[in-house]
């Protein structure tokens, strides 16, 4: 009787929690007109897809040579994730490749989550992501890592993924709305290309043709692209010590 009791007191804390997160997100300027403009076209994202919005299953993909971002979520009709909408990136920097130390102007390349939100960002409305996850702590420079990746509006970047203000807010939203109903950890991967074997072996000739370093990266890389691809579902996904991806 005593471990339900806490249990509950748990649980009842940490909904209370969420709903105060969710409230306050929402009470701030920025988030609120946000809501007030784009949640009717969101939601028919979605449902154009036979898919009901908020999902607590949703996946972003980015490509920086590409430069779009990819929402999918799942279909309960398919029992895969189906594309909901592609978006364009405004900008990119630095060249294909992943980021190894702050300020290298490289946007991460690797699999992370957002795991902030930023209503009063300077770039309008932000969204912060794991860089650096265990990968990058591993395989880049030790001690000048740095962080404060993000995807955020203003269209202009030194190393994040930059959207125009009308489009951080539907992200901003969509993210806000799959976390308040469940998906604490929202995954984003992100990608030099589209990693097909023709755009693989196009990289292999045209970049770091001598950086055997970049190239094992990169063919770690296709393994989680290939994994999903083929699946359209998403892997379990640890480092090993030599900071390679393993999927499963």
């Amino acid at each position: 009787m005593k471990f339900v009791l806490i249990f509950f007191l748990i649980f009842m804390t940490n909904t209370f929690n969420a709903q105060d997160w969710f409230t306050n997100q929402l009470n701030q300027p920025r988030v609120a007109s946000a809501n007030m403009k784009r949640y009717i076209s969101i939601e028919s994202w979605f449902t154009s897809k036979n898919i009901s919005f908020p999902s607590d299953k949703i996946f972003w993909r980015a490509f920086k040579w590409n430069k779009v971002l990819e929402l999918w979520a799942f279909s309960n009709d398919s029992n895969k994730y189906i594309m909901i909408k592609s978006l364009p990136i405004c900008e990119t920097i630095g060249d294909l490749g992943p980021k190894r130390k702050q300020g290298d102007l490289q946007i991460p390349e690797g699999f992370y989550t957002i795991e902030n939100f930023n209503p009063q960002s300077k770039y309008h409305l932000s969204l912060k992501l794991s860089y650096p996850n265990k990968s990058d702590s591993i395989l880049g420079v030790q001690g000048e890592l740095g962080g404060d990746i993000y995807i955020h509006g203003g269209c202009e970047t030194i190393g994040c993924l930059p959207m125009t203000d009308t489009l951080i807010e539907s992200i901003y939203l969509i993210n806000l709305y799959s976390k308040y109903v469940g998906l604490d950890k929202i995954p984003i991967h992100i990608f030099p290309t589209k990693l097909s074997l023709n755009n693989f072996n196009k990289m292999k000739k045209d970049y770091f043709s001598g950086r055997q370093d970049i190239l094992d990266f990169w063919t770690n890389l296709k393994e989680g692209y290939d994994y999903f691809d083929k699946k359209r579902l998403l892997p379990t996904i640890e480092v090993n010590d030599e900071g390679k991806y393993i999927f499963f």
